[in-house]
């Protein structure tokens, strides 16, 4: 029921290429080849982009012209649109000169030539993939690389189709990400290591901004908010949360309308101050004085960060921007991102519970999300409403951001399955997952690659796809199985 804010969109330049000796042997050969990337444009377009078109490169001139626009334009992604051969000399200046990454489409307009009536006519129609490798080893000589190569078929391939569309997603990723804004407000629960991150290190690694943030700058927003605004987001709240009666956990009670009224207000004030912010996403803690506003406020922000984050700002507690940023790429992917961390195993069913206390992604929430009073969050300061759900059954996706010793960042990266069953009632979030072959076996493996002990939880198998993300931004990542 809740929205998402913007709408994902990217820019994709398109351009084909071809030999303009062709154009003057084979009479409406070059127009033909238009034909078909006319067609193809159309394909991309259905991915909610908008494309913006260079034409026919065939001359080393246009090429250098056609990189000079592609950077104007500002394009997210670059798909070079393989019509016939070409010699690498229309693609050099192109690859060795663009900002965004570049992906060869190869798509054959015939699935194979007729062969008994075939004739070169034919064949350069059909020609698409005979000049790739010249084009990926000249880019490697530039010092570039091609960010990826789709082959296959232009009309009624599934497969081509769909790695298109993730390629459409990735460069809805790298749009909002380009300038984005993530905020940091308070720091780092005393002791977790993990959680530390220079705010440089992460705007060279991510092209974003970390713009830094008091308590009070939350606290005057708060005193803003009126009582109509706060009867209108408790209605959104319930409307969008189930409030049960408390089961089998002594520090849950079913919602104290004094939380309900907490959490609406400062929901509100969330909800302003990232407008009036711009904020991408944001990333808190803080402890404050027993009885303090500031701990009365930051007690308040599960709930409101949970409706942000299916509205896609991405929030997230104990001050960790690298799985805020995590959050947000899984969002931008339109798989979700809530914060989460491992729980208790299941050995006898050989699963792990999924989850955490705090704010979460309740798109893809199995069924409505509950709100629980706790008297006391664990490990934390203060008390009020938390929000509790598992999501939905199926394939999942888990991805952390770390560093290295060397302070470079990694994407460790997993998939798994998240299965039907009872989840604790303790209003936090927890989904059962099963991970590889052996869940036990892969977890040994995902905390030998040095993760933080958060990560993003979405929903769908997609490791692949954020690698190709890392690929990208120029960071390493390990996909554990």
């Amino acid at each position: 029921m809740i929205e998402r804010k913007k709408p994902l969109t990217a820019k994709i330049g398109v351009f084909g290429v071809g030999h303009a000796v062709y154009w003057g042997q084979f009479e409406g050969l070059y127009e033909k080849l238009l034909s078909y990337h006319e067609d193809f444009k159309k394909i991309v377009v259905k991915n909610g982009v908008t494309v913006c078109d260079y034409g026919m490169i065939d001359s080393n001139t246009k090429a250098y012209e056609t990189a000079a626009k592609i950077n104007a334009d500002g394009v997210d992604v670059i798909f070079c649109n393989m019509l016939t051969y070409a010699t690498s000399s229309v693609f050099a200046p192109i690859i060795r000169n663009v900002n965004a990454p570049v992906v060869l489409i190869a798509l054959q307009p015939l699935s194979r030539m007729d062969y008994k009536n075939a004739n070169t006519r034919q064949q350069l129609e059909n020609d698409c993939i005979c000049s790739v490798p010249e084009f990926t080893g000249v880019a490697v000589r530039t010092g570039k690389r091609v960010a990826d190569v789709i082959i296959g078929t232009l009309y009624n391939d599934e497969k081509a189709a769909a790695d298109i569309a993730e390629w459409c997603g990735i460069a809805k990723v790298l749009h909002d990400l380009y300038g984005a804004r993530f905020g940091l407000m308070g720091h780092v629960l005393e002791s977790m290591y993990d959680m530390h991150a220079d705010p440089t290190a992460v705007s060279a690694a991510f092209n974003v901004h970390v713009p830094l943030y008091e308590i009070g700058d939350i606290i005057k927003v708060a005193g803003t908010v009126k009582d109509a605004e706060i009867e209108e987001k408790k209605k959104q709240i319930l409307e969008n949360f189930d409030t049960p009666e408390p089961k089998s956990d002594p520090i849950t009670e079913k919602l104290t309308e004094k939380d309900l009224c907490k959490a609406a207000r400062v929901a509100v004030a969330l909800e302003k101050f990232a407008d009036e912010n711009e904020l991408s996403g944001l990333a808190y803690y803080y402890n404050g004085q027993s009885d303090s506003v500031e701990r009365d406020t930051v007690s308040s922000f599960i709930v409101g960060n949970s409706i942000l984050n299916a509205e896609g700002f991405s929030m997230c507690g104990e001050f960790d921007i690298k799985t805020c940023i995590a959050m947000f790429i899984m969002d931008r992917l339109n798989i979700g991102g809530s914060f989460a961390e491992f729980h208790p195993f299941d050995f006898e069913d050989g699963f792990i519970f999924v989850g955490h206390d705090g704010p979460h992604h309740i798109a893809i929430a199995d069924g409505k999300p509950v709100l629980r009073s706790l008297k006391k969050y664990h490990g934390k300061p203060g008390s009020g409403a938390s929000v509790e759900f598992k999501i939905k059954e199926g394939p999942i996706t888990i991805f952390g951001i770390t560093q290295t010793s060397g302070g470079n960042f990694k994407f460790v990266i997993g998939e798994g399955e998240s299965e039907k069953g009872a989840i604790p009632p303790t209003g936090n979030t927890n989904t059962r997952g099963r991970f590889g072959d052996n869940t036990r076996d892969f977890i040994k493996r995902w905390v030998l690659e040095g993760p933080t002990h958060h990560y993003a939880l979405g929903v769908g198998h997609h490791a692949e796809t954020i690698k190709k993300i890392a690929d990208v931004l120029g960071i390493e990542s390990v996909i554990v199985r």
